[in-house]
């Protein structure tokens, strides 16, 4: 009973990281002066595409996990054409 719980809870919760689903909104928040990193895939190994300040818009695609952090890949929204990878931990919705 209990086993069946965990990935209950864990699929919820992956879920919400990524509230709104494709083709959301969000906005990017707390990255200071270093910017958010937009990168090629998602992970911290992936080559830095751009570095984006907060308040950038963007459109959230979708969601995945790697090595326990949540990483959206997103589009600018002024530009579709530009698109990565940016830690979840660093967008709101808006």
């Amino acid at each position: 009973m209990r086993s069946a719980l965990i990935p209950s809870l864990v699929s919820i919760l992956l879920i919400a990281g990524c509230a709104g689903g494709p083709g959301s909104r969000a906005v990017v928040e707390r990255a200071g002066s270093d910017l958010l990193k937009l990168r090629a895939g998602p992970g911290l190994d992936y080559r830095i595409n751009l570095g984006l300040p907060d308040g950038t818009a963007l459109t959230r695609h979708h969601c995945v996990t790697e090595v326990g952090q949540l990483w959206c890949r997103v589009s600018l929204r002024d530009a579709p054409g530009v698109t990565g990878y940016v830690s979840a931990d660093y967008l709101s919705g808006s």
